[in-house]
């Protein structure tokens, strides 16, 4: 026991001078150089999502777009009780305005503040345009925010801000090196970001990950898998089971390597983890995530390390630069409020940061701690600024695509809009797009994947798309409807799953896929020019029969007749629907219409049109109308008797196995001549000779 004890202390001595190391709070290391890498990447990876929301804006919130942004303030201000509780639970720059050209206005602004960020032009300045530019859209723009890459980069620019050097032109910023509380914000964050997207995965209870199948459907299942995704995903179990040992390592044992292992551990975690966001970037298209995830981990080196790495490298006039610039020189004294302000601000930041960790771990709750996060998170929590990462903690059941299908022939053929980068088509993958982030078509998907009912954004999508209007069309590959706009919109759902490499070799395609039914209502537009979402079946058929849908005019007319499904028995109105649907040529509503005249139900008796009527649809194959018009000619109505004409049609519907025609045939026969009976029969022939060329229209 002796022995073991005088082993174990020199130990713990040694785990926590690497802790305070780690923290930024021991050590003779520097953190210039590494501070300049990472403000430049950051400012690149702000080029990017501002650019991104400058080319979406006028389609997503844009006054054509999806939620126009006067709209979209009025439903954030609708969820508040208060124009307080409004304010500091959307803080946006859009309460100041939401003319058009505000959110314009906002996105350059970002976008130039970016630019200088990556040229080291004010950068504190810079950042904090970035964060509240960004922040704006997220509490403005609602559906269209991605949680997880836009909580990162508020994040990431938040804690950025004091990190930064002061000044317009700092340099290398060696007279306002970062203070070792900023330093440990930052590799919390990092360390955060590294260690939560492990923990989360087992505290998740999804059991892909405990049974080591994760890897089998994760890049099936992912939102936008690339060709390197898909043919990852044919390989064997074994790989995987490889993949899923990489991450773990570089998601929970990294971290915590690098914190207790010294910079040799760091070397080893930014290895670890870099190999992990470069696999994933490659493999799933997560927009920035990985970039931004890559650009972090920078914040495990310090200047020596990056002279240590120039130097095995051979590049000693590198690593002789970075020693001589790496000075190490104090912060700069800070008066006592800004002291206060500063360290108050980022221990209520890491205060926060670890009640998120304790909500994801599903820790018990404490009154004590509640009646301090209460008022910090209504202060604070609007900031989007704190958040927990949690990357493929839970995986999708099956890659489900909803689709937007319109139609401008009252639903009887129906066009999709076909996406422009996420799958759809089936002999298409996705290209490697990522840093860059599809907004619309990733929210589309991602919200589709989480709900077993359509979300507001794809009523909003279809709405416009009835609207004709561009900015929202333009997020298509193209429009279906160039010369006649769509009718009626609907959205099909469909389970998507990758085809083995065999059929994608043979085939081209990537992908096969199951319809699984109707993922939102249909929507319309309506007689009065207004657009509506059908409410039943029956709104339904009549939509499709104001639009002359001869089918559902039929099905309509049946309704009518027979007072079903809570339609009310009129004859006039099913004849009136039987009328639209014949005369467009359909057999089975001329038939139906040609009794309707017959018994003069709801309408006057009229045997002479019911007889024309009648005779449409029995060339046109209807045994039932055939034989009906035999009966017709038989008795007399419409015209006058032809025992012959009548013997012909009961002929041919007896040939097609008409009970009753067979029956009616033997009663004609039985008063016929032989001769009469030879010319019936022959003209029988003739017809169903004709029949048989002619494909029936029903």
């Amino acid at each position: 026991m002796a022995e073991t004890s005088a082993y174990s202390w020199p130990v713990i001595p040694g785990l926590w001078r690497q802790l305070k190391d780690f923290c930024g709070f021991g050590g003779a290391a520097t953190y210039l150089w590494t501070r300049w890498l990472l403000l430049r990447a950051v400012g690149l990876v702000f080029i990017i999502v501002f650019a991104g929301i400058i080319k979406d804006t006028a389609g997503l919130i844009g006054p054509a777009g999806v939620v126009p942004l006067p709209e979209a303030m009025a439903q954030t201000r609708a969820l508040f009780p208060s124009p307080v509780e409004a304010f500091f639970g959307a803080p946006t720059l859009f309460w100041l305005s939401d003319h058009a050209v505000m959110p314009v206005v906002v996105a350059w602004s970002g976008l130039l503040a970016a630019l200088a960020l990556v040229f080291n032009f004010w950068p504190r300045m810079m950042l904090f345009v970035c964060w509240i530019g960004l922040l704006s859209f997220v509490k403005g723009w609602l559906v269209f925010s991605g949680p997880l890459v836009d909580g990162l980069m508020l994040e990431v620019a938040l804690l950025s801000i004091p990190f930064a050097p002061a000044g317009y032109r700092p340099g290398l910023g060696a007279d306002s090196s970062p203070r070792p509380l900023v330093v440990f914000m930052m590799r919390w964050l990092l360390f955060r970001v590294m260690f939560e997207s492990g923990i989360s995965k087992l505290l998740s209870q999804d059991l892909h990950w405990y049974d080591f199948t994760a890897m089998d459907v994760l890049y099936e299942t992912a939102p936008n898998p690339t060709i390197l995704g898909y043919l990852d995903h044919q390989l064997p179990h074994l790989w995987h089971v490889f993949e899923i040992i990489l991450t773990f390592t570089a998601e929970i044992a990294a971290p915590l390597i690098a914190v207790f292992g010294g910079r040799r551990g760091r070397w080893f975690a930014l290895g670890a983890w870099t190999l992990l966001q470069l696999g994933i970037q490659l493999t799933c298209n997560f927009g920035w995530l990985n970039l931004a995830s890559i650009g972090l981990g920078l914040m495990l080196l310090d200047d020596q390390m990056l002279a240590a790495a120039a130097k095995g490298l051979r590049l000693l006039q590198l690593a002789e630069f970075f020693k001589a610039t790496a000075v190490k020189l104090s912060p700069p004294p800070l008066g006592r409020f800004r002291r206060y302000g500063l360290n108050g601000a980022l221990w209520i930041h890491f205060y926060l940061s670890v009640s998120v960790f304790a909500t994801l771990a599903g820790l018990p709750s404490n009154r004590v701690l509640d009646s301090i996060s209460r008022p910090l998170n209504f202060v604070f929590g609007g900031l989007a600024s704190c958040n927990a990462y949690t990357l493929y903690s839970r995986l999708d059941p099956f890659h489900f695509v909803a689709e937007f299908l319109g139609s401008n022939d009252g639903g009887v053929t129906w066009q999709p809009y076909e996406f422009r980068h996420f799958p759809q088509a089936l002999d298409r993958i996705g290209a490697f797009s990522a840093p860059w982030f599809h907004r619309f078509e990733a929210n589309l998907q991602v919200q589709a994947s989480a709900n077993d009912q359509a979300p507001p954004i794809y009523p909003m999508v279809a709405t416009r798309l009835l609207e004709k209007q561009q900015p929202v069309i333009g997020f298509f590959a193209g429009n279906p409807f160039v010369d006649r706009p769509p009718q009626m919109i609907r959205v099909a759902g469909y389970r998507y799953t990758f085809t083995d490499y065999a059929t994608w070799r043979a085939t081209g395609n990537f992908w096969q896929r199951t319809y699984l039914g109707e993922y939102m209502p249909m929507m319309y537009v309506h007689a009065a020019g207004g657009i509506s979402q059908v409410t039943s079946s029956l709104e339904q058929i009549q939509v499709f029969a104001h639009y002359d849908n001869s089918l559902a005019q039929t099905q309509l007319g049946i309704l009518f007749i027979n007072g079903e499904d809570g339609v009310p028995r009129d004859g006039a109105q099913a004849a009136m629907w039987f009328r639209r649907a014949a005369e467009q040529g359909l057999a089975d509503a001329q038939f139906n219409l040609a009794l309707i005249l017959l018994q003069g139900d709801g309408v006057p008796r009229d045997p002479t049109e019911a007889m024309v009527w009648c005779r449409r649809a029995a060339e046109q194959g209807i045994t039932d109308a055939q034989d009906q018009l035999g009966i017709m000619y038989l008795s007399g109505e419409g015209r006058p008797r032809n025992e012959i004409e009548a013997l012909t049609w009961f002929e041919v519907a007896a040939q097609s196995g008409h009970a009753e025609a067979q029956r009616h045939r033997a009663i004609a026969i039985s008063h016929m001549s032989p001769t009469n009976v030879a010319l019936a029969q022959e003209r029988a022939e003739m017809i169903r000779a004709n029949l048989a060329a002619t494909k029936p229209r029903n």
